[in-house]
């Protein structure tokens, strides 16, 4: 007997096949929650229209065989127009799932140029800051040629000198 609950593996299964349909990742349909509202959705009427079938086919079973023939034909046509109608609901949820993934890339670029803008004002500063260092370096490297020129120029003054006794 079929049950009209559907298990979490089963969704699993129908959000990858979306994902795959839809050519974004599952990933994304696991974030956004009307994707997967819409995916849960669709399975619910999906796993309600097979229960029917289910139940009408009993029913079927029961007849005699003229009814049975006549009723198999409305069933292959009930199938057609129920496949028909997946297919156009399968076709549909991609471009609603697009719609979705241009929302969220909108939002990501407005993420994204906030902080490159954080990171070039950053980079200002680094810059500042390392020019700053590199200006004292040089002062500092001046300051000790300055130094080691006037240390030579003492131990040469003691060298003409001589020691002092």
């Amino acid at each position: 007997m079929w049950s009209t609950a559907f298990r979490a593996t089963d969704l699993a299964d129908a959000s990858g096949a979306v994902a795959r349909r839809a050519d974004v990742s599952r990933a994304f349909l696991d974030v956004n929650l009307d994707a997967k509202a819409a995916v849960a959705t669709a399975m619910t009427e999906a796993g309600e229209r097979r229960s029917q079938l289910l139940t009408d086919y009993d029913s079927e079973c029961e007849a005699p065989w003229p009814v049975r023939a006549l009723n198999a034909s409305d069933a292959l046509k009930a199938a057609h127009a129920e496949i028909l109608a997946q297919r156009t609901r399968i076709g549909e949820l991609p471009g609603e799932i697009g719609h979705l993934q241009v929302e969220w890339i909108e939002e990501a670029i407005q993420r994204i140029t906030s902080e490159n803008t954080t990171l070039k004002q950053r980079v200002r500063w680094l810059t500042a800051a390392n020019r700053t260092l590199d200006e004292h370096f040089k002062a500092t490297r001046s300051n000790l040629r300055f130094l080691d020129r006037r240390v030579a120029d003492l131990q040469a003054q003691i060298t003409v000198l001589g020691p002092r006794t």
